[in-house]
């Protein structure tokens, strides 16, 4: 079906029709703002919700409650939810709206150019009417004449009254009057055959081809229509798999929940250490009380001194118990004695791992700032060596005030955990991995490719850790060698001297703990911190 041949005159229609489709198109793009908007407000909604019950908390306070840590994970999840639909409301936008709005302007244009044309080829069309009708009425206007002008002929000539000059003037008249005539008609002939060409070519040429540009754009209109349609769709269907995932990632949360696990953190958080109270014994009072000679025989017999049990009376103040109403606040104390045995271990541990990494960050300092410095004083002109010297004693001061309180927090710490004497420096091996890796330079300026281990001071062993490691008369065959990056002075038990760039045999490998035993060309064994060497393991003992 063609609108050029069925609906050749139905131009006006036309015009209704294609404006119709514009603006048809133009209220669904309307329908995609609003709905990617919707989708704007409901993932901002959405974010609000996950930072009104996902504050920012200290480490701290972190939670560690499986339902706690169910709960956040289903808010992050969540969060990426809200994501999915910005990225949903934006593809909306994008490919869709904007789309839709870009097309609706060509439309429009290509719209315009077509009536134009189609307007164009209609007045043409009434010019030649025009044309053909004014030579048709001038055509009819001659004859008119002309028929006078033979009536008046006629009657001059049958007048036998009429004169000769009269009748030649008539006869005159009437050769003009039908010379004019015939002008005219051959004026109108030509008109109208014109007209009728010019009609033809307007109804069977012109205007079919500018409906069938209308009739194209409206179809391509409709095809875009449908395409929008499915583009709709598919921003929906594009993120259904993360949504999944986030969804996926809520059941898994759900299920993670432990109500085991929770228990025993809640009483790992509230236990005391105290051990239950014991019987209270019985005092008796009435020691001092005169009796009879027959009271005698059954009372009491009265104990040296008569005094209490100091150890009960100890332990009746020491275990007192608050059943009943709130214990009283004690104040806090520096070394935390106010809190349970159990209690104070923990912050104390806790204490004693901040202060080791204050430490670690000092050091690191110190170790940049003698890096730049020795680049001062080989390259003067980068700047004054003498200038960093306050910032450096400032760092070391800083340092030794972090090993007093290091000592002194470890010090109590190995009180409450029943140990006696004091306590050399905790190893923080278990935070670190201390397998350095090649390419490690001195500690005078150089940095690692780990920079976690970067300038760390080797770890002290415990005095008695190594005691029973050299009891064996056979020496250990060796596994490998090491290279000396640091001196180690070797001052603990068990441990071994060792000088920069020397050359050690390793006879047993790091266990976990950070130290690896070796011997050094004397014979003489001990351990040495194994970030201060650089190993090679025979390729034969690796893995045993």
């Amino acid at each position: 079906m063609s609108w050029g041949t069925d609906l050749w005159d139905q131009f006006e229609n036309l015009d209704k029709h294609t404006q119709w489709g514009i603006d048809f198109l133009e209220r669904y793009a309307k329908f995609v703002k609003e709905r990617l908007e919707i989708e704007q407000v409901y993932a901002k909604q959405l974010r609000g919700l996950v930072k009104k019950y996902c504050p920012k908390r200290p480490k701290e306070d972190e939670p560690r409650f499986t339902s706690c840590v169910s709960f956040y994970s289903i808010l992050n999840e969540l969060n990426d939810y809200a994501g999915q639909r910005e990225v949903v409301a934006e593809e909306m936008g994008h490919n869709v709206y904007g789309e839709l709005m870009r097309y609706s302007q060509d439309l429009k244009a290509e719209r315009k150019h077509h009536l134009q044309e189609g307007r164009k080829t209609q007045q043409f069309l009434d010019q030649c009417w025009k044309h053909m009708d004014n030579s048709k009425k001038k055509f009819e206007r001659e004859c008119k004449e002309a028929e006078k002008s033979q009536m008046v002929y006629d009657r001059l000539d049958n007048d036998i009254n009429a004169t000769k000059s009269e009748v030649e003037k008539a006869k005159s008249q009437l050769y003009l009057r039908q010379h004019m005539a015939e002008e005219s008609k051959n004026e109108y002939a030509a008109q109208l055959q014109n007209f009728n060409a010019e009609q033809w070519k307007h109804f069977n040429v012109a205007i079919p081809q500018i409906f069938k540009n209308l009739q194209d754009m409206d179809e391509r209109r409709t095809v875009k229509l449908g395409e929008t349609y499915r583009s709709f769709a598919e921003v929906e269907r594009r993120v259904i798999p993360i949504v999944s995932k986030c969804l996926e990632g809520m059941v898994t949360a759900a299920k993670n929940v432990d109500e085991r696990r929770d228990s025993g953190i809640v009483v790992e958080s509230f236990k005391s250490g105290f051990e239950p109270p014991v019987d209270f014994p019985f005092e008796d009072f009435s020691q001092n009380i005169q009796r009879t000679g027959s009271d005698s025989t059954i009372g009491t017999p009265k104990t040296e001194g008569s005094k209490p049990d100091p150890k009960h009376a100890i332990s009746r103040t020491k275990n007192k118990l608050w059943l009943f109403g709130k214990k009283p606040k004690a104040p806090t104390l520096e070394d935390l004695s106010h809190l349970p045995p159990e209690q104070r271990r923990k912050k104390l541990q806790q204490r004693v791992d901040e202060l080791n990494k204050e430490l670690q960050k000092e050091m690191d300092q110190r170790d940049a700032l003698n890096k730049m410095k020795d680049v001062y004083e080989k390259n003067p002109q980068m700047g004054d060596p003498g200038s960093l010297q306050p910032k450096i004693s400032e760092t070391i001061c800083n340092m030794e005030k972090l090993r007093s309180e290091i000592h002194k927090n470890e010090s109590w710490l190995a009180e409450v955990e029943g140990k006696h004497g004091s306590r050399v420096e905790r190893r923080p091996s278990a935070d670190v991995n201390h397998h350095t890796p090649h390419g490690r330079e001195s500690p005078e300026g150089s940095y690692t490719d780990d920079h976690s281990q970067e300038h760390r001071s080797p770890p002290q062993p415990d005095p008695h850790e190594f005691d029973d490691e050299f009891d064996d008369d056979d020496p250990l065959p060796a596994i490998g060698h090491c290279k000396a990056l640091y001196s180690f002075d070797g001052s603990n038990e068990g441990t071994l001297v060792m000088n920069e760039n020397e050359v050690l045999y390793v006879i047993e490998e790091d266990k976990g703990d950070g130290w690896t035993r070796v011997r050094n060309n004397s014979g003489v064994e001990g351990y040495v911190p194994t970030s201060y060497v650089e190993i090679t393991l025979e390729k034969n003992s690796k893995g045993s």
